[in-house]
């Protein structure tokens, strides 16, 4: 009996591998698509897409011969496209990031490295944080606690395990950004009242 048409073909045999496909070539309009699915993904900055955007153009400048130049005009018109229609704007991105990173435990100079990784300029960091701080006398406690509550440390943890996991709750605080009295103020809080209490002076 013969063999059905094409099973003989290597590439149609169950277990085959294929080979893996290369990137898109990076034209004008496939940049653009690939910047608004990126932005209805992701909020972020200028620097941050550009760069995304980038790593396209210099892969299809390796696979499909694209050039690098007009591969870069063609991200810093969309930048800018981008910008004026609002969809890109770094100020009110880092102000959200910043308080987003606060409410999640990370300490000011994390948010502001963290910030910066991502391109965003001085002037808008330094804006964001006293914005987003504005309303809290100690923001690096607060930040603090605000991990010791996402990690149950200290005041958060069971009453009859505090004693012995002091040390490694410490080290946890330290090991996030905080400095070694911040993390003590927090870990050795009596009750959640407390912490509670220390975060509302001023």
């Amino acid at each position: 009996m013969e063999s059905p048409i094409g099973s003989d073909d290597p590439a149609r045999a169950k277990g085959a591998k294929r080979k893996p496909r290369g990137p898109k070539k990076a034209t004008q309009s496939h940049l653009a698509n690939a910047a608004l699915h990126y932005l209805a993904r992701f909020a972020t900055s200028s620097e941050n897409l550009r760069r995304v955007l980038m790593r396209r153009v210099e892969k299809s400048a390796h696979h499909h011969g694209t050039d690098p130049e007009e591969g870069a005009a063609w991200v810093e018109d969309l930048i800018q496209r981008y910008q004026r229609a609002g969809l890109l704007d770094d100020a009110a991105y880092a102000e959200a990031r910043a308080g987003d990173l606060l409410r999640r435990g990370t300490p000011l100079k994390g948010v502001r490295f963290k910030l910066m990784q991502k391109g965003v300029g001085e002037d808008d960091i330094d804006t964001a944080l006293a914005a987003a701080t504005e309303d809290t006398p100690e923001p690096d406690l607060a930040a603090a606690a605000a991990l010791a509550r996402r990690r149950r440390l200290g005041p958060y943890a069971a009453p009859d395990k505090r004693a012995e996991r002091r040390d490694k709750d410490l080290a946890t605080l330290a090991r996030a950004g905080f400095d070694y009295g911040t993390a003590r103020r927090v870990i050795e809080a009596e009750t959640v009242d407390d912490l509670t209490r220390m975060l509302d002076e001023r």
